[in-house]
């Protein structure tokens, strides 16, 4: 779930995308002023999770013509491409993130083979993060092991429950425990930064099995901790059931409540928030790769369904396996559609995603009605009155239960 931004579940209509992936002459000149990432996308699962409406597929969702086993080598022929269109101008990877799907169910040595075409395509920065994502049921000490001997610094874990009858809800196949014996073993792998993903707002979870969830997670090590709503997204098997009235929707109320407990439970265990779903233990175990997104940095995004972004212009992929892998060996571009923001567009999602970072954004960047508005967010402690003081609008405990609303009437 850490790759929110890299692939949403739906594809905007945008505008044709050139067929051979070029990019404007402007975007290139603006490369190398921001951080510059690389997401790989893999959009495999053994099974589907019932909330889930990413881009992802399992072996009976393929249909013919796809192989798990020949992904990596379409991937880096992605690579490949990015170098071509990036040119002269392509910048060092400071982040590298794998997600999914189940980035785990490909053998460690796929992964490895990713990481070695991005060093050697465009070349590694000597501090760079690397992170995977895995579900706890498939990964093994030797595994993780080989990860980390590839050059992995940080893996992510989905957890998201501690209540055996919540993870039946949501469809998830592992137990509890094996979310805490999979983190233990990637400490002794080797990992200093490892991330647990928890779900609040299930139908059925009480207060104390949220509470269950959090201490749990907190006790098995992990440096990091993103914590979503969940959300009921259409055409999913939740989605179904609670419209047939076998579950009850998530309440708005309780979702505000397990937020706040979660925040509260988190700092009384040295977890910091610096993003509205993000806590980590210090600056060095925040997410970089996530950062990156919320700051305005620029990514390629490799994969089925993966997004992408370069000095204001953004595209996304075909979202099927089978149609990305024709065109990339057809020699072409995978791109389905794109978009080329201007001044305006960059200023809207400077201040939606801003907002949503501890360090908040300055005042200035705000039009002359946005600061109006936070003068009152701040009346209503929504904005932190002192951080106004200072230049700054910093949410709140109460402005992040109510963030979306804050940046509609900052924004608007």
């Amino acid at each position: 779930m850490e790759h929110w931004s890299a692939v949403p579940s739906r594809l905007p209509d945008g505008a044709p995308a050139p067929a051979d992936g070029a990019l404007p002459a402007d975007a290139l000149r603006a490369l190398g002023r921001r951080p510059f990432g690389i997401y790989l996308h893999v959009p495999f699962c053994t099974t589907r999770c019932g909330y889930c409406d990413f881009t992802t597929y399992t072996a009976e969702e393929l249909g013919p013509g796809v192989s798990r086993s020949e992904y990596v080598d379409t991937a880096l022929l992605e690579l490949r491409l990015a170098r071509h269109v990036l040119g002269d101008a392509a910048p060092r990877v400071d982040t590298v993130f794998v997600g999914g799907g189940t980035p785990t169910l490909l053998p460690a040595g796929h992964l490895a083979a990713v990481l070695r075409g991005v060093d050697e395509l465009f070349g590694l920065a000597p501090d760079a993060e690397v992170t995977t994502e895995a579900n706890p049921e498939s990964v093994a000490p030797a595994y993780l092991s080989r990860l980390r001997e590839a050059g992995f610094t940080r893996i992510s874990f989905g957890m998201q429950s501690a209540a055996p009858h919540v993870l039946r809800v949501l469809d998830r196949v592992h137990t509890p425990g094996r979310a805490v014996e999979a983190v233990a073993q990637a400490k002794r792998a080797g990992f200093r930064h490892v991330n647990v993903d928890l779900i609040y707002g299930t139908p059925g979870e009480s207060d104390a099995d949220w509470q269950a969830s959090l201490d749990t997670a907190i006790a098995a090590g992990p440096d990091h901790v993103s914590a979503y709503a969940l959300i009921v997204e259409e055409g999913t098997a939740l989605a179904r059931k609670i419209r047939r009235g076998e579950l009850p929707a998530p309440d708005d109320d309780v979702l505000a409540d397990r937020y706040a407990q979660a925040d509260e439970t988190l700092a009384r265990s040295g977890f910091g928030w610096y993003e509205v779903s993000n806590w980590a233990r210090g600056t060095a175990a925040r997410s970089r790769h996530n950062q990156l997104y919320w700051t305005g940095g620029d990514w390629w995004g490799v994969g089925p369904g993966a997004h992408s972004h370069v000095g204001g212009v953004r595209w996304w992929n075909v979202r099927h396996p089978a149609p990305y892998a024709a065109r990339l060996h057809g020699g072409g571009s995978p791109a389905a559609g794109r978009e080329v923001l201007d001044g305006a567009a960059r200023r809207l999602e400077h201040t939606m995603l801003g907002l949503r970072l501890r360090d908040g954004l300055p005042l200035r960047d705000l039009s002359v009605a946005g600061r109006d508005a936070a003068t009152r967010a701040g009346t209503y402690g929504l904005l932190d009155r002192r951080a106004l003081g200072d230049g700054r609008a910093v949410l709140t405990l109460r402005g992040r239960l109510l963030a979306d609303a804050v940046v509609r009437d900052l924004t608007d």
